[in-house]
């Protein structure tokens, strides 16, 4: 296995060693809690919607050989399969999924994106891990609908393929589409090629070379496309040569909602000879936008609508500067496949991009003046892979803090040279454009290389959150902190 600067040239014949995924960054130490925290996160759990109604679900981590299209791997799964089982209810349900641990070792299960209870948020310390051979509950209600997924928040198990996806409707949203198609996307080494705590462990230990660059720059990320170069791309847990299909009818109106659960991947998608609307992402809607495709960071969804076309139509997922791609079919009437090599046009189209969309109007921020100005300065880079917040590792870290009802200002200001998807737990926040312009909502945002971004929220949400690059290996090396109310 060679390192270079851009990519970890992963190798076919190194197998995977599952009995290594329990290696979780350790956590600060431990914080006395605000006080009166938990009767804050009780009102506030309170003050959401509730119907009366509780959809229930029963979740198995455990490790399960895979069928990826081919080849059959040893990895983790929720239930044996890639990507999990969907948990899905409407706002105000009761959201109530018995996890059984399968695992040796503790993990959690992460409700990416949604604005949700503290104590279930699913990461340590506001939930307690689940011990190896443990259930437990997770209950909570979600306020807002959307397109969401859950993971574990413990090492680099999201990688080994623990993930699904989670959605949330509104009955009273209009149903302006006939049929919905979820497509979730990955990089996957596991059981093809080194695990994933052999890579970070080749990462931290600088066997690297400053040739045989393993990936093309992109200038849509602001420069190297991201660590690590994978066997394969996955499109709902296949090989782009065994591609999933899906069945619709021509001229079915169709809503994609695209979610991002890769370890060190964006993917530019396309869906060929069609054109796509932009109407969500990370679950708030946008004004619409027309686009040929849609650049997503890990963490990053993204719902667009598309009137089908009459015949077979590859959706290419490309890895964003590096070599490869994942895909999938469209299939609503007779023609014939053009391959995995193929690549549409739209690729190099009109890409949507965050900083090319607007909240829809009835989910702005209300206008109102910054009270607490916070800062996450990112540093760090390949010579050491030691990637910081504020110039502290997550085992140092000195949380960000906030009072409630505060409105908060981020600024997160690259000082590294690789791009940062970052992610706020329990909170969506609006991204402000340059001029101070109000952009999307947001819970994940990509920060370029040496470029700064500066988002708003709402402190409504009483609790301790964890804040930090959905890099797995970043994150893992250190590229994490924590948001706090005082």
């Amino acid at each position: 296995m060679a390192l270079s600067r851009r990519s970890f040239l992963v190798a076919a014949a190194a197998g995977a060693a599952l009995s290594a995924c329990a290696r979780p960054t350790a956590p600060p130490a431990p914080r006395q809690p605000a006080a009166g925290l938990a009767e804050a996160i009780a009102r506030t759990e309170a003050a959401r919607p509730h119907t009366g109604r509780t959809v229930t679900a029963h979740l198995r981590a455990g490790s399960s050989d895979l069928d990826l299209g081919g080849p059959v791997v040893r990895s983790l799964a929720y239930d044996g399969r890639v990507a999990g089982p969907v948990v899905r209810g409407n706002v105000g349900d009761e959201l109530a999924v018995t996890v059984t641990n399968g695992l040796d070792h503790p993990t959690s299960v992460h409700w990416h994106g949604i604005a949700l209870r503290n104590d279930m948020d699913g990461a340590a310390p506001a939930t307690p891990e689940i011990a190896p051979g443990a259930d437990f509950t997770y209950r909570f209600t979600s306020p807002v609908p959307g397109t969401y997924w859950a993971h574990p928040h413990a090492g680099l198990d999201t990688d080994y393929g623990l993930y699904l996806p989670v959605i949330v409707d509104d009955p009273a949203e209009p149903g302006d589409y006939d049929a919905e198609w979820i497509v979730v996307l990955d990089d996957w080494t596991a059981g093809v090629g080194p695990d994933p705590h052999q890579i970070l462990d080749g990462l931290r230990s600088r066997r690297m070379s400053m040739h045989g660059m393993g990936g093309a720059a992109s200038p849509l990320l602001g420069g190297d496309g991201g660590d690590v170069s994978y066997p394969y791309y996955l499109v709902n847990g296949r090989i782009p040569s065994a591609a999933t299909a899906f069945t619709a009818r021509a001229g079915q109106r169709m809503r994609i909602r695209f979610i991002n659960a890769a370890a060190d991947t964006a993917f530019r998608v396309a869906l060929a000879g069609h054109p796509m609307t932009v109407t969500h992402t990370d679950g708030y809607p946008v004004e619409p936008v027309d686009v040929d495709a849609v650049l997503l960071g890990m963490g990053e969804r993204y719902d667009v609508l598309v009137t089908a076309a009459d015949g077979v139509f590859p959706l290419v997922a490309v890895a964003e500067g590096k070599n490869g791609a994942g895909r999938a079919l469209l299939r609503t009437g007779v023609g014939s496949d053009p391959g995995p090599d193929f690549r549409p046009a739209e690729l190099a189209g009109r890409v949507a991009t965050a900083a090319a969309l607007s909240a829809a109007a009835p989910v702005r921020l209300a206008p109102a003046p910054p009270d607490a100005q916070l800062q996450a300065v990112l540093s760090g880079g390949m010579m050491g892979y030691d990637w910081r917040i504020n110039g502290r590792p997550f085992t140092d870290a000195v949380p960000l803090t906030v009072a409630e009802s505060q409105r908060a200002v981020l600024h997160f200001v690259n000082r590294s040279m690789m791009w940062h998807p970052m992610h706020l737990h329990g909170h969506t926040f609006e991204v402000l454009r340059s001029d101070g312009a109000p952009g999307p909502r947001k819970d994940t945002v990509i920060v370029a290389p040496m470029k700064s971004v500066a988002v708003a929220f709402d402190a409504d949400n009483p609790g301790v959150w964890m804040l930090h690059c959905h890099n797995g290996y970043h994150m893992d090396a250190g590229m994490m902190t924590t948001l706090e109310y005082v």
